[in-house]
């Protein structure tokens, strides 16, 4: 049986991506925000994430045109969730939350060392009338180190989903997977 929910309730269906720490560089100091509005654009890798000036970092991301998305694994979930509830300016939430910061190599904005992946960034594009801010990949550093894999979704309304098992389907989807990044 179907039952009709508010159309408001439309995006928890479909909330893309996994949730990030989005780190920034004003020129002094790193900020990092919590970002659960990402989506893949294509297959060179093209990002898209939504925020607004609410967002301390959103200014610093327009007028730096560069940032690194971290992906963070369950084992960073509350802290993850609570640093989306702090304001930048008035809290170092590095230190806060005990995050360390690793060097990035193509833009100011650290790493994450406790995140799985690391994915520096420049903004080529900000579409006002939706808040997105679309990112192009400069570099990706996966941090095959961590003992815990699993990464986590928001769904919208406070509730997050964390990943499971994969299943491979590469045997049936290889035609289709671009040369870039079909398996060796």
């Amino acid at each position: 049986m179907f039952v009709e929910l508010p159309v408001a309730k439309a995006f928890t269906f479909i909330e893309e991506g996994p949730v990030t720490l989005i780190t920034t560089n004003d020129g002094h100091d790193d900020n990092v925000m919590t970002i659960s509005w990402t989506m893949a654009m294509n297959y060179e890798g093209h990002i898209a994430i939504s925020t607004g000036p609410w967002n301390h970092s959103f200014n610093t991301l327009l007028e730096t045109k560069e940032c690194v998305v971290c992906i963070p694994t369950v084992d960073l979930i509350e802290e993850t969730v609570r640093i989306g509830t702090i304001n930048g300016p008035k809290n170092n939430k590095f230190e806060l939350f005990n995050l360390s910061k690793i060097s990035s190599l193509k833009v100011k904005a650290p790493m994450i060392k406790q995140c799985r992946t690391g994915i520096e960034c420049h903004v080529i594009d900000y579409i006002e009338k939706h808040g997105l801010i679309i990112l192009e990949p400069l570099r990706v550093v996966f941090n095959d180190s961590l003992k815990e894999a699993k990464i986590f979704h928001a769904i919208g309304d406070g509730r997050f989903v964390v990943d499971g098992e994969m299943k491979d389907y590469y045997n049936v989807m290889k035609k289709w997977v671009p040369e870039k990044v079909r398996k060796k």
